[in-house]
């Protein structure tokens, strides 16, 4: 726990995994990880603990099988509070959607079984790095001192301008994940569309279909040039499943072109790499 002069953060800051906010950061800020799982055949492994994203890309190459995921055990979640209910008065918890995970609601559930802390679930309504913007910003709140109420202010606020777009090279992985029927499919993958995503609703849902990977891309950026424009600083993810060379690409354009634009590179893991699969290539963004 991080010392200012006598006071410490009255307010912990927890994410799960898939927020996917490096050991080196989260350590940096005092932010706490609570692992999802990954499950090949038998074998679970806690994401970003037990199984990196390299190993997982490479243990798809060989699989005919997709892993299943799960998300924390409730345990976790209540062991994660007690140990942090020594240091701190309150807990805020910054989850991924609700709508495509269990985890929003075991980490409430868990809030229920500890005394001695207040806990303040968060429900992000998305995931990566793009639920990585709410858990920053929590904890350098939380580093200055900043009351649960004031953080959770600020996340709502942040909420009204959160956007968040991906494509998938891979038509495949939404069908066996049910996301997408039969008939789609055979025609998706005849025509080579590249379905444009976004969560709505607290759902992964398609927002445009575009026939090529580069058209999508360029209604992405298209749309945060919008943003973008007038100079209001805006902070950028770029998020990639095992295409780090094309995810750099695009933070280097955008670099290049915004002088009120902050970019970070960042991948999908595990859980959620599961669900879109590999090369598949995400860009999110909020007012700062």
């Amino acid at each position: 726990m991080k010392e200012r002069g006598y006071l410490m953060s009255k307010v912990a800051i927890i994410t799960d995994s898939t927020s996917y906010i490096s050991k080196e950061t989260r350590e940096k800020n005092n932010i706490t990880m609570v692992p999802l799982n990954v499950v090949f055949g038998e074998e679970a492994y806690k994401e970003e603990v037990e199984i990196t994203t390299e190993q997982f890309y490479k243990e798809m190459e060989n699989v005919d099988k997709l892993p299943k995921t799960s998300q924390p055990a409730i345990g976790l979640f209540e062991e994660t509070y007690q140990q942090l209910a020594k240091d701190h008065e309150e807990i805020i918890v910054v989850t991924l959607s609700s709508g495509i995970s269990g985890t929003y609601q075991t980490a409430v559930t868990a809030s229920s079984m500890v005394e001695g802390v207040k806990v303040h679930v968060f429900d992000s309504e998305i995931s990566c790095m793009v639920q990585g913007f709410y858990v920053l910003k929590a904890a350098e709140l939380a580093e200055q001192n900043k009351s649960a109420e004031e953080i959770l202010e600020k996340l709502n606020e942040m909420k009204k301008t959160i956007r968040a777009y991906f494509m998938v090279d891979d038509l495949n992985h939404l069908h066996r994940g049910g996301r997408l029927n039969g008939a789609q499919l055979i025609v998706g993958s005849l025509l080579k569309i590249k379905p444009v995503l976004h969560f709505e609703n607290k759902v992964i849902v398609p927002f445009e279909k575009v026939r090529t990977e580069k058209k999508a891309l360029s209604m992405i950026l298209g749309m945060l040039d919008d943003d973008a424009k007038d100079g209001t600083p805006i902070d950028v993810t770029v998020i990639h499943a095992n295409r780090l060379d094309k995810a750099e690409e695009i933070a280097n354009e955008l670099t290049e072109k915004y002088d009120n634009v902050n970019v970070i590179v960042s991948h999908f893991g595990p859980v959620i790499g599961t669900h879109l699969g590999a090369g598949s290539v995400g860009v999110g963004w909020v007012r700062r």
